[in-house]
């Protein structure tokens, strides 16, 4: 029994040991790839760089100065949202101020390269919480507050041009609107006006048409008066008879007198 607790001891020992030895190896490949980093990260290779430094993490996650110096390859590559994530995380794993103070600059320089100058100014004054000596964060912190006057001024300015813009054309949709509705009551004025004058021009021709019948008529009416051909007027219709019944008398007494005498009345000739 006390052999096989012996061998056990042995065993766990061994297990232990063999952790412990691996653990620093691991530690150990993890500080060779930060220094690699470090070499391409001096050369300007930030990618490669980037890629050393998360080689060292995966080996030993708990190494803030591998963090770091991940946070600044990716913030050499632009991507700043990234880095800013990484200083976040850098930050709450460093204990010392000096490094919190230097986490909190290089975020504010990524919140600069976005144009995110409020945040900028809170990174800034973290730093300077962390440390109060630093001339180039306190210089950056002056400069991010400049360049969020200035945004917030450009800000307002453009919301009062777009406010401007929009009043003014909201004139000229007035103005053309007033003016439509002018040309229209002018149209509905003119065509009023032509109907007025062609409503007139109906009631001159009626009237003229009622003085052509009229006139027709009064025409008709002397013309009625006017002996029509082969139609002998009244007083010729007088003359006439008076002169018929002259010659009636004249042709009666004639008969009157040849009857008297009981012969015949020769004719004679007009020689």
């Amino acid at each position: 029994m006390k052999n096989i607790i012996f061998i056990l001891f042995v065993c766990f020992a061994n297990l232990v040991f063999s952790q412990q030895k691996n653990q620093k190896e691991l530690e150990r490949e993890a500080r060779e790839n930060i220094r690699e980093g470090n070499e391409l990260y001096n050369q300007l290779k930030f990618k490669e760089a980037e890629i050393a430094y998360k080689k060292g993490l995966s080996k030993n996650p708990n190494y803030p100065k591998a963090s770091y110096n991940l946070g600044n390859a990716i913030y050499q590559q632009d991507r700043n949202k990234e880095a800013v994530s990484q200083f976040e995380l850098v930050e709450k794993t460093f204990n010392e101020k000096m490094s919190k103070a230097e986490a909190y600059h290089n975020m504010g320089n990524s919140f600069m390269k976005e144009k995110q100058y409020d945040k900028a100014v809170e990174a800034f004054k973290n730093s300077m919480r962390n440390n109060s000596k630093d001339d180039e964060t306190r210089y950056n912190l002056a400069l991010a507050k400049e360049l969020l006057k200035q945004q917030q001024q450009d800000n307002k300015d453009n919301k009062d041009n777009k406010k401007d813009n929009k009043d003014n054309k909201d004139d000229k949709n007035k103005d053309k609107k007033e003016k439509d509705k002018e040309g229209g009551d002018e149209e509905k004025k003119e065509d009023k006006n032509k109907e007025k004058d062609k409503g007139k021009d109906k009631e001159d021709d009626k009237g003229d048409e009622k003085k052509d019948q009229d006139n027709k008529k009064d025409d008709d009416k002397k013309q009625d008066q006017k002996p029509r051909p082969n139609q002998l007027s009244p007083e010729q219709i007088k003359q006439l008879l008076e002169a018929m019944n002259n010659e009636e008398n004249k042709t009666q007494k004639k008969l009157n007198a040849e009857k008297a005498k009981g012969k015949k009345i020769k004719q004679e000739k007009d020689w």
